[in-house]
Order: C-alpha cells, then sequence, then structure tokens
C-alpha cells in the first residue's frame, strides 16, 4: 500500500454535515484541511476541533460563488496552509420547488453555488496542482441528478456537476490531476432534515420511508461519503479519473 504523503486539501461547504465528516477524514488521512463554507464562525469551529485532535486545520468564510470571495480564500489558505492539491466541491444550497413556483433567483442560486462555485474553486486552485504535477479534485453530486420531483434547478446542477468532473478528467489528467464525482443518495444530514421540512413530514418518518427503498436496508451517514473522498484524493487513485460514484446503498444511473 502506498504510504500517505501529507497535501494541503480544501473542502468547501466543510462546516457541517457531509463536508465536515469528509474535512475530518482527510484530515485522519494525514492532510491539512482547510474547512471553508459560508458559516465563517462554524467553519472555524469545525478547524478547532481538528486542530483540538492533532490536526493542521484553518477555517476560512468564502461565498463560493463570487469570484473575489473565492479569490481571497484559497490565497488565505495558501499562506497559511500551503498550495492546495486537494479539493472537493461540496458547497451547495437546495431551494426545491415544482417547475411553476420555482422563482428565476431561486434557479439562479442553487445553479450558482453548485456549478459556478465548482468552477471558480476548481480554477482558482488548478494552477498550483499542475506546478506540484499532483492534483485530487472531488465533486459532489447527487442521485437527484437522474431526476426528483420537485427538484428541477437541483437535479441540473448535480447533473452538470457530473460533466464538469469529466471534462475536468479529460483536460487535466496529463498533469497528473484526477477529477471524479461522488454521487449520494440518503444522507442523514440537516438537508434532508430541511426536505422533510419542505414536504411536512416528521424527519423519523421520512428517513425510515427513504430507507425502506435501499437495498442495503438504512439511509447513509456522512462518514459514508468521506470514504469514498478518502479513496478519490489518495495517492492510490491515480489512474481512477472522470468517474462518478453512486454511494446510495444500492445501484442508480
Amino acid at each position: 500500500m502506498t504510504a500517505t504523503i501529507s497535501r494541503v486539501a480544501v473542502v468547501t461547504g466543510g462546516a457541517r454535515g457531509i463536508g465536515a465528516a469528509v474535512a475530518a477524514r482527510l484530515a485522519a488521512d494525514g492532510h491539512a484541511v482547510a474547512v471553508l463554507d459560508l458559516l465563517e464562525d462554524v467553519a472555524a469551529e469545525t478547524a478547532a476541533k481538528l486542530v483540538a485532535d492533532g490536526h493542521r486545520a484553518i477555517g476560512v468564510g468564502v461565498d463560493v460563488a463570487d469570484e473575489q470571495s473565492v479569490a481571497d480564500a484559497v490565497a488565505r489558505v495558501d499562506a497559511e496552509l500551503g498550495a492546495p492539491t486537494i479539493l472537493v466541491n461540496n458547497a451547495g444550497i437546495l431551494r426545491d420547488n415544482l417547475l411553476f413556483k420555482m422563482s428565476a433567483d431561486d434557479w439562479d442560486a442553487v445553479l450558482g453555488v453548485h456549478l459556478r462555485g465548482a468552477f471558480l474553486m476548481t480554477r482558482a486552485v488548478q494552477g498550483g496542482m499542475v506546478e506540484a504535477g499532483f492534483g485530487r479534485i472531488v465533486n459532489l453530486s447527487s442521485t437527484s441528478a437522474l431526476g426528483n420531483r420537485g427538484q428541477a434547478n437541483y437535479a441540473a446542477a448535480k447533473a452538470g456537476m457530473q460533466g464538469f468532473t469529466k471534462t475536468l478528467a479529460i483536460e487535466l489528467g496529463k498533469f497528473g490531476i484526477t477529477a471524479n464525482a461522488i454521487a449520494p443518495g440518503v444522507i442523514a444530514t440537516e438537508m434532508i432534515a430541511e426536505t422533510a421540512r419542505r414536504v411536512g413530514v416528521p424527519l423519523e418518518d421520512f428517513l425510515a420511508h427513504m430507507a425502506a427503498e435501499v437495498p442495503v436496508g438504512r439511509v447513509g451517514q456522512p462518514q459514508d461519503i468521506a470514504a469514498a473522498a478518502s479513496f478519490f484524493c489518495s495517492e492510490e487513485a491515480g489512474f481512477t479519473s472522470g468517474q462518478v460514484l453512486y454511494v446510495a446503498g444500492g445501484p442508480r444511473a
């Protein structure tokens, strides 16, 4: 097994949920981790927990949809931890509604955070990856990319993440950079709790209903996604690129 080389990792939307679990797993893998989030105070708290456990970590506030905010955040990571060669584009929001009720602002907000955010973050760090001759990019897609009622904006964004990932793999592979996507199914996070509230179903009932439709008989946990991210970010994953891994407790796609 290849020894772990300590790298600098950036996780967007890293303050809580899947992002926080990925940040913790990458820190445990031996990497320095920058926890980026719009919720700067929560990002700082998440990073502080990692530091308390003996890891190198910082929390950085960022609006991934804003070009200058991204540039400032990446500059701070570079100054305090070093040039990042691992990027996990996890930042995301929900603005669910049926198409005829969905506002243009709700469409733009979701596409902006997911797709524009992933584009801006990736563009900001890829130069350092090229210089290092090594890079790992992991984009968070979703089973919603296959279509989901009330999520035209989110489904379009998550499907777009898959095309973005495959294109990055083609363009950046010759520089030692891989790009892969993880498409989670139902994961027990605040985002799922928000969905349950939207449809007016108690969270426990909502999760039980969803678990009944999953072949392995349970909903996912953030650590399930973190495990997949750990592999994609590893030295061993250098020949795995342009892939979409559905972590959903059963076959999708």
